[in-house]
């Protein structure tokens, strides 16, 4: 129950500091408005740090299904437990992204732009090319994945220690392969926000882009087990 806790407390503070940097710039009136990528690639990299850190002692603060997936596939996490913590991860997700409208329901309201609304939830292509963007979040994830795997711990724990690693992981990622389609490199974190944004009521809200959300989920788990192989295959 600790380890559940621990993934779904880290991975909402995770989406709940990375989504409102997104919510803090995107919205109108907001006091981060208009604050480009630079601060939504830092804010994202500080979310990720506090998500890992906290989490860490309790649930080896993996906060991405590609991570788990990728450490059963080594071997070093048991599969019993995959399914559970990709829940957690899910829930965790779903949670961080509601306490976002909270937040910046006034702003979401007096956003006339339902593409800047969605944007604070989930990703999506600067150009749309199924083959394209897919390929994009596959070598993202893959970055992710075999980087985190050669920073952890032989176990399954990344360590509070290293939150400041995949810190930097997550900000080169970000400012290097983010522009093409937002770098979900996690399928919770991208498909949690999307349900949230589907559930909660927005001015003008827009559809939540289904047909996309295939892309973030399918593109992360095929980088993590490339990344695993990669991984075995050196070591």
């Amino acid at each position: 129950m600790n380890a559940f806790l621990g993934e779904l407390i880290g991975t909402a503070l995770m989406i709940l500091l990375g989504n409102g940097v997104v919510a803090n710039v995107l919205l109108k009136k907001t006091k981060g408005n208009g604050g480009g990528l630079i601060v939504i690639t830092f804010g994202w990299a500080i979310a990720v740090f506090m998500g890992v850190f906290v989490s860490a002692a309790h649930s080896g603060a993996h906060l991405n299904p590609a991570i788990t997936i990728a450490l059963a596939l080594l071997g070093k996490f048991s599969w019993s437990l995959v399914a559970w913590y990709i829940l957690a991860q899910l829930l965790g997700a779903m949670l961080g992204a509601f306490l976002v409208w909270v937040v910046y329901l006034p702003h979401f309201n007096a956003t006339d732009d339902a593409d800047l609304q969605l944007a604070c939830f989930s990703t999506a292509p600067a150009i749309p090319n199924k083959l394209q963007n897919l390929t994009v979040e596959i070598i993202g994830t893959f970055v992710l994945v075999f980087t985190v795997l050669s920073i952890a711990a032989p176990a399954s724990s990344l360590g509070a220690l290293d939150a400041l690693p995949v810190t930097f992981i997550v900000l080169g990622i970000g400012l290097s392969l983010g522009g093409p389609t937002g770098y979900a490199i996690n399928p919770a974190r991208d498909l949690g926000p999307r349900i949230i944004h589907s559930l909660v009521p927005i001015n003008g809200k827009r559809s939540a882009n289904w047909n996309y959300s295939w892309i973030p989920i399918l593109g992360p788990i095929m980088g993590a087990a490339l990344a695993a192989g990669l991984y075995s295959l050196l070591n």
